[in-house]
């Protein structure tokens, strides 16, 4: 399984980038190989300046050993090995009308002294956080991400928008980093779904992203902007950091496996404003979307 899984997001990297490109149009990704100490590497692709793409990544990994500390008191174990891999990406385009996306899709496996097999799972999602709201946007994201969990389960979508309601949520702020989507993790093997059934839908995810989000892009690219515009996308991308920094199981646990410290926080937007205790004019769009964010919505 963890082949098969690695194979996929390696080929899932070269659509994705490739696609991102020809949409920008004039940046391209830069590609970075890496090697991990203690097993492992990835292969990150990182976009910077574009027309369309101020910064994005979109990076894979697979990293494998002994079961660092953190992780074994985590899973209340000794010792052990593991291996996980997954692709990981972020954009942050240079429009404000244009939302931040974040995606994710992984695989981990943990083995006893023999080199068994005692646990494996997928995980995964993506959400979008947008700095002016657009109804029609957020509803035809979540709509990509129904109809693809729709195919495997009709418990699916409503279980899993609800987790990453849950899941991105600024605590510190007591609102939403966005407007959602899916999040998922610990999908194992059940009587009912065989890991086989879980690499499906997973990849069956991964597939639905360009369609989730380029269609997105492309309508809202060339739309005109102020400086205004773009000091309200700057201030919200503060709120992105900080849960990157506070929250992120993410970031948290490559900073725990000793992961590539470039890479992980390759999320992290190139240009941020944190102002002293901001509030949007009232009835503006800039109150309409922290309004929105303050209470999860079902956008379908």
């Amino acid at each position: 399984m963890k082949e098969k899984f690695f194979a996929y997001i390696e080929n899932l990297q070269d659509k994705i980038t490739s696609k991102l490109e020809a949409i920008d149009g004039k940046a391209t990704f830069q590609e970075d190989n890496w090697k991990r100490a203690e097993g492992g590497g990835g292969r990150t692709r990182v976009i910077e300046n574009g027309v369309v793409f101020e910064k994005g990544g979109v990076n894979i990994s697979k990293v494998f050993g002994d079961l660092p500390e953190a992780l074994r008191k985590q899973f209340g174990v000794q010792e052990g090995n593991f291996f996980a891999c997954g692709l990981s990406l972020v954009l942050h385009p240079k429009n404000p009308f244009v939302p931040t996306v974040h995606a994710n899709w992984r695989y981990f496996e943990m083995y006893d002294d023999s080199g068994k097999i005692v646990t494996q799972w997928f995980g995964g999602g993506q959400d979008l956080t947008p700095y002016y709201l657009f109804d029609e946007d957020a509803i035809h994201f979540h709509s990509v991400c129904k109809n693809a969990c729709d195919k495997y389960h009709l418990g699916f979508y409503p279980k899993f928008k609800e987790t990453c309601d849950k899941y991105f949520w600024n605590s510190h702020r007591n609102e939403a980093r966005g407007i959602g989507g899916l999040f998922f993790d610990y999908l194992k093997e059940t009587d009912e779904f065989s890991m086989e059934d879980r690499f499906n839908f997973v990849t069956e995810i991964g597939n639905s992203f360009l369609e989730s989000y380029v269609p997105i892009v492309e309508n809202r690219k060339e739309l005109p902007f102020t400086k205004a515009h773009k000091d309200w996308q700057e201030v919200r991308r503060g709120r992105y950091v900080e849960f990157n920094l506070v929250h992120d199981r993410g970031t948290l646990f490559g900073l725990k496996t000793n992961g590539r410290i470039e890479s992980i926080l390759m999320s992290l937007p190139p240009i941020v404003q944190w102002k002293y205790n901001h509030h949007p004019d009232e009835n503006s769009e800039e109150e309409r979307l922290l309004k929105t964010l303050a209470t999860p919505k079902q956008w379908i």
